[in-house]
């Protein structure tokens, strides 16, 4: 490599430019926030900036294709836990997104904060990460607008279909979240109101996302026993569209439907194989986490939060809701309650939370209730969904989809530190290992992929999904969102009983040219900045 008048050489370390392609040994030179050479190792040492890479590999920053980061974010910027396993650009909008608000939306946002409170000063999607980044984050930041905040904005919690008129005003509002940057728009059909929404419902707002060159993001309607003709829906809903289209945390749920899979993966391949531009992304776990919420059947959430606790108050309705319950349960009808074990991760009330890291069979038999009691009386006095992690995945399942070339990956999760406001509940261990876990268990220990292609999928393939511009390659031009990591000692450390534990084995990190991790430690350093859409600004393609 020829000498330039460059900022910060990365030196001498094997090179995996995300193209999945073998790696080489190799050096990558950045001025400002761009790579401006990738090429042999050489050249004479000089005064610049130098990060010794021997030994290591470089590779492109990762993306998170499914992030909670922006409430973590806004109580610590540094992004501590996905920083740490390589993450340079978090991806929101899983159904709900940062705008656009209404009052009322702001004011139930506002009452309904939990131990990290702040003023919401936004009104669209592109105000509320302008403010994240304002506040300095250490990652980049980027979002689909939610059709579940699209829907809420214009119909509340009714359990309704749209009239002409408001799905016309939807159908603006994500117009103008496309034009303000929005990657797309996302759903999340498994929960209420979401579910609330038919196909109709979904094509017309992905039509929009499509005719900007955004994609169409999915928590499906079902993981479960309905999870094939799920699928079928999201294919619908591309094909019908012309959006691309991604399942959000790809996955089999409850052990009944885990021979599905392999299903399932046919249905994705079969639809990448008509032409459509299909693609999936998952954590690398064999349990997922959501509230006690996703337990309860759409008819008892109408109206929102309020009337849902409400309703769970009335003798009648906790009848029926009893009988439901221990019927699906019984059935293995909802995946969520037929999982192996539920853990209870997060309650609001401090009273509560001595409980926090018990299975909810082991509450119910302190209580001495029904597991289906144990549920309704615990959302009542805790005032929310309560998190729960919930084993319904198998390990068999994790491991074939790893294996999958159109599998991208996610944590689901916040960025969190095991520190201060954070420390007040317990969550999953993906929050602090996903991406970790990938490279030592999947790559390193269990040889699923190669390094190189695991490089791939956490870098290139979720840039080209997202059209994202200079992302996601070590090539002169992009910017320099950049990681150095250790393969043969990267480890995720958090567990179920204890999630907040770093992720170790990544050495350095840097965003758009800046170095926030160094040799294993914060820097402190916020270069994070907004991503945004091809739409932006420029109106439909």
């Amino acid at each position: 490599m020829a000498e330039h008048d460059y900022d910060v050489l990365i030196r001498g370390g094997t090179v995996y430019d995300g193209s999945g392609g073998p790696p080489f040994l190799g050096d990558v030179a950045i001025t400002g926030d761009s790579i401006v050479s990738v090429g042999p190792a050489g050249g004479d040492r000089s005064e610049r900036r130098e990060i010794d890479a021997a030994g290591l590999a470089v590779a492109p920053g990762f993306i998170n294709m499914l992030s909670w980061a922006a409430e973590t974010l806004i109580a610590d910027g540094r992004s501590q836990s996905d920083i740490r396993q390589g993450v340079t650009l978090e991806l929101f909008g899983e159904g709900s997104s940062l705008g656009p608000l209404n009052q009322e939306m702001k004011q139930f946002l506002r009452e309904r904060q939990g131990d990290i409170q702040y003023d919401i000063t936004w009104t669209t999607l592109d105000e509320g990460l302008t403010e994240l980044v304002r506040r300095g984050v250490s990652c980049n930041v980027a979002s689909l607008v939610g059709a579940e905040t699209l829907r809420v904005h214009e119909l509340g919690h009714a359990d309704r279909r749209p009239t002409p008129e408001e799905l016309e005003r939807m159908r603006a509002l994500a117009r103008q979240a496309m034009e303000d940057g929005a990657l797309g728009v996302g759903s999340s059909l498994i929960y209420a109101p979401a579910c609330f929404a038919d196909t109709d419902e979904m094509v017309a707002l992905a039509e929009v996302a499509g005719a900007y060159g955004g994609m169409y993001a999915s928590h499906i309607r079902n993981e479960g026993n309905r999870l094939l003709e799920a699928i079928d829906e999201l294919v619908e809903i591309s094909r019908r569209s012309g959006a691309p289209a991604e399942i959000w945390h790809f996955k089999a749920s409850g052990p009944a439907n885990w021979p599905k899979l392999d299903a399932a993966i046919e249905r994705v391949e079969a639809a990448r194989a008509e032409g459509l531009h299909l693609t999936a992304d998952m954590y690398t776990y064999p349990a997922s986490s959501t509230g006690l919420d996703a337990t309860m059947p759409g008819w008892v959430q109408e109206g929102g939060h309020r009337a849902w606790v409400e309703r769970l108050k009335d003798p009648a309705i906790r009848a029926r809701l009893r009988h439901e319950l221990s019927t699906a349960s019984g059935h293995g009808e909802n995946e969520f309650l037929s999982a192996e074990k539920i853990l209870l991760v997060g309650f609001r009330n401090e009273a509560l939370r001595p409980l926090t890291g018990k299975s909810l069979a082991e509450v119910a038999q302190l209580r001495g209730t029904s597991v289906e009691d144990t549920i309704m009386d615990l959302i009542v006095e805790d005032d929310s969904r309560i998190q729960s992690v919930f084993f319904t995945m198998s390990e068999e399942n994790v491991r074939k989809a790893v294996g999958l070339g159109w599998m991208g990956f996610c944590s689901d999760a916040g960025s969190l530190a095991p520190e201060g406001v954070f420390l007040h509940t317990s969550t999953h261990p993906r929050a602090y290992g996903s991406f970790a876990r990938l490279l030592a268990r999947y790559v390193r220990d269990e040889r699923v992929i190669p390094l190189e292609e695991a490089v791939r999928r956490l870098t290139s393939l979720p840039a080209d999904n997202l059209g994202l511009e200079r992302r996601g390659r070590l090539a002169p031009g992009q910017y320099a969102d950049v990681v150095v990591f250790d393969p043969s000692t990267v480890q995720d450390h958090g567990t179920f009983e204890r999630p907040h534990q770093y992720a170790t084995g990544m050495r350095d990190v840097l965003v758009n040219g800046q170095q926030v991790l160094r040799e294993g430690e914060h820097t402190g350093a916020t270069p994070g900045r907004v991503i945004r859409g091809r739409g932006y600004r420029k109106g439909p393609r």
